[in-house]
């Protein structure tokens, strides 16, 4: 298992338990999400506060969770990114495309607004 879950108010904390997200796990971590999708939850935010390396194939298992999430009518936000990983999702640009926020308090907060 590559995420525990727990829900809270309206929306629904997964956390990577993984120190090292990478090719080899990329496949299980999509999957992992969609059935989160699949069972009904709307607001999916995924916790990195314990992965310190992510590749190339773990964030286009990521990308392809968002892509399947919007297509459920769902929304992915993403929490607690180590500085260097935060750096690689700047430099690459997906911070254009999901909504990266410091902690769960502050993403909870902006979506409610």
């Amino acid at each position: 298992m590559i995420l525990s879950s727990e829900e809270r108010n309206g929306y629904l904390l997964a956390t990577i338990e993984l120190a090292e997200a990478s090719l080899d796990k990329a496949d299980a971590f999509r999957d992992e999400v969609s059935q989160l999708l699949d069972a009904g939850h709307k607001r999916v935010v995924i916790s990195f506060e314990k992965v310190t390396y992510i590749d190339s194939s773990f964030l286009g298992a990521l990308v392809a969770s968002l892509k399947y999430a919007i297509s459920k009518q769902a929304d992915i936000s993403l929490v607690s990114l180590q500085k260097d990983i935060y750096n690689l999702m700047h430099l690459i640009r997906i911070d254009k495309v999901f909504s990266i926020y410091n902690n769960i308090d502050e993403a909870v907060l902006k979506s409610e607004k």
